[in-house]
């Protein structure tokens, strides 16, 4: 009868930490307590510093600034730009200047049509949906020009003015025409216009050839044409519905053709600006 031949085994490996663990037992049986001589340079290893569960400090850091940003940018396109209730200057007390004042239109003069020349083209002004917004359309209206900016505050203060006095005068024949201008993009106006309720004709001067045909150097600016298209009052600054309803008043009652004398753009007479010194006021 044949042998089985006998298998070697091998001893397996034990971690140099759990071998550390295994002490010599004494003659009766039990354990010995570890020399602390045998355990000299051998360390046990040490937990990770830095460590907050499975991340790093500076991982953890990182994401806390990433969630930070992400809630900051959501807030601000979801915030409207001038919530009701929201602190804005008083109508009549502000006017935003982006450029040094200038002389421009007068009261008399003819108002340029809402177009300008840009590299040499015409370029005419455009409603939100695309469509052509030209001031010969509204002949025999008195119409009102409000130059503004979604992110400009006392624009946003006087919106509810323009509206009211539009829909308090729509039947005599009034026109209100915002030109918005400095926007980066359409769908900027329009949301602006949705937030609070307009519901007169908005263009979008994409290329400033209508502010500068109209000589604007801040916001707001208001033009007020009678029903000749004639200017008779230039305006910086926003309005209170009482100051509107001072401007308003001649251009609606006077009739067409009522308008007295008028001369070309650019002609001389009273200055353009109606603003006293410290803030705006009627010419």
């Amino acid at each position: 009868m044949s042998s089985r031949p006998s298998r070697r085994r091998t001893p397996r490996r034990v971690a140099r930490s759990h071998r550390l663990a295994i002490l010599p037992r004494d003659e009766a049986g039990t354990r010995q307590q570890a020399n602390p001589a045998t355990l000299e340079g051998i360390e046990p290893p040490e937990p990770r510093r830095g460590m907050v569960g499975p991340f790093s400090r500076r991982q953890l850091v990182i994401l806390t600034v990433a969630v930070a940003v992400v809630a900051v940018a959501v807030k601000l396109l979801t915030t409207p730009l001038a919530a009701p209730g929201a602190a804005v200057p008083t109508p009549g007390a502000s006017f935003v200047a982006f450029a040094p004042a200038q002389v421009g239109l007068r009261p008399g003069d003819r108002a340029p049509e809402l177009a300008g020349v840009v590299n040499g083209k015409l370029v005419q002004l455009t409603s939100l949906d695309g469509r052509p917004l030209r001031l010969s359309a509204f002949a025999g209206h008195p119409v009102w020009v409000n130059f503004f900016a979604s992110w400009c505050p006392p624009c946003q203060a006087e919106m509810p003015t323009l509206e009211e006095e539009y829909e308090a005068h729509r039947a005599e024949g009034l026109v209100v025409i915002g030109v918005s201008v400095q926007e980066s993009s359409v769908r900027d106006v329009q949301r602006y216009a949705t937030t609070y309720g307009l519901q007169y004709p908005i263009g979008f001067d994409g290329t400033s050839a209508v502010y500068q045909a109209y000589h604007v150097y801040g916001l707001p600016t208001q033009v007020f044409i009678d029903r000749n298209g004639i200017v008779r009052r230039v305006w910086n600054g926003p309005l209170t519905r009482a100051q509107a309803e001072q401007m308003l008043a001649p251009l609606l009652a006077a009739g067409p053709g009522s308008g007295g004398n008028s001369r070309s753009a650019g002609g001389s007479g009273a200055p353009l600006h109606s603003s006293p010194a410290g803030s705006p006021g009627p010419s």
